[in-house]
């Protein structure tokens, strides 16, 4: 899930609503995944009896939800951890480049300076 708005790679906003509504399908998938895996251990369990069974699902279902939003939330945080860490990774690249490419500027320029003096020179 993405939080606000991103850039795509064609330089178009993503919506809101596009965000949201890939968030609440993933969330609904997870919760249908849950039911299935609950109702397949009730069926194991010839026991129960159906007041039973739908109080476990229902409790395997909610916990199962919680541990999804958990390391759904924990990846999020990693992703903007990560996402900090190079974005001033590159930040100081940036500037590491700017100032070998300015360095080099002012040698050529000065270079330009040292042979336009010697020309002045040799031609007086």
């Amino acid at each position: 899930m993405r939080r606000g708005r991103h850039e795509t790679p064609a330089g178009e906003q993503r919506s809101v609503l596009a965000d949201e509504t890939e968030g609440y399908l993933l969330a609904h998938a997870q919760r249908d995944q849950a039911q299935r895996e609950a109702e397949d251990l009730c069926a194991r369990m010839a026991w129960l009896t159906t007041a039973q069974a739908e109080e476990l699902t229902g409790h395997y279902v909610r916990r199962r939800l919680d541990v999804t939003r958990q390391l759904m939330l924990g990846t999020v945080r990693r992703a903007e951890e990560l996402r900090q860490e190079y974005e001033s990774r590159y930040a100081g690249l940036r500037r590491a480049l700017l100032r070998r490419h300015a360095a080099g500027a002012c040698a050529v320029l000065a270079c330009a300076a040292g042979v336009s003096a010697l020309a002045g020179v040799l031609t007086r």
